[in-house]
């Protein structure tokens, strides 16, 4: 190849490579419009985009990294999915699944439907959902035994509005009553059955003057009346 040629060629591709970076700067320029699509029920797009806005401050449309991107996204707690793409010239679109709550848990967190906590930092938390309170990490299994309690119950009329792991294993429930029942670590079906018996044969018409029932008796249970001391409970014998 003749030296002429040689310079030529090197000449070509100098240009191009310039032109390429003046091309890719002139494209990847700040990033100034969040776009949120997705269907929302519980909190809003001008909510999101106010938390969204912040991740993509200073980055630029070509450059950002979208999976890094995403993944600081999904820590945000309304949010079960993100989906990421860009818009010319300068705009991202967030495509979103929010999350779908199942019940309260504790004071600052829902359950989604697999009993996993996440933030709804004060925002969209939907009323008429069931309070659930447990360890760290029990939210999966208060969540299955609250759904089996709910279907063992249905029968007696009554729902359960919360429920209660303590830390040693004891369970406690309250119904739509307002009244709580004790049912304590063992013998959790027994106890159940025998608070049916009850509830159906006497219990159910003096609801709204009960305090709680404790179940926690090898031969009946104890009932606590508003008004009376813990001490005055009517103990009602289980076959009686």
């Amino acid at each position: 190849m003749r030296r002429g040629s040689l310079f030529g060629l090197l000449l070509l591709l100098v240009l191009l490579v310039a032109g390429g970076r003046a091309l890719w700067l002139w494209l990847d320029r700040p990033i100034t419009r969040v776009v949120i699509e997705g269907q929302l029920q519980h909190v809003s797009p001008a909510y999101l985009r106010d938390r969204l806005a912040p991740l993509v401050a200073g980055e630029s449309w070509l450059s950002v990294d979208l999976g890094e991107l995403r993944r600081r996204a999904r820590e945000l707690g309304w949010l079960a999915e993100v989906r990421l793409g860009r818009q010319w010239p300068d705009g991202l679109i967030f495509s979103l699944d929010e999350q779908r709550p199942v019940a309260r848990w504790h004071d600052d967190f829902l359950l989604d439907a697999g009993g996993e906590p996440f933030d709804f930092d004060g925002e969209g938390r939907p009323g008429g959902l069931p309070d659930l309170a447990g360890p760290p990490g029990s939210g999966p299994e208060v969540l299955a035994y609250y759904r089996r309690l709910q279907a063992q119950l249905a029968g007696l009329g009554v729902e359960v509005t919360q429920l209660r792991l303590e830390e040693r294993g004891a369970w406690r429930l309250q119904l739509d009553h307002g009244l709580w029942v004790m049912l304590g670590r063992n013998d959790r079906p027994a106890r159940l059955a025998r608070f049916a018996a009850a509830w159906e044969r006497e219990l159910a018409p003096l609801a709204e003057h009960i305090r709680y029932v404790d179940l926690r008796y090898p031969n009946g249970i104890a009932v606590a009346w508003h008004g009376e001391s813990d001490t005055e409970g009517l103990e009602v014998p289980a076959n009686s």
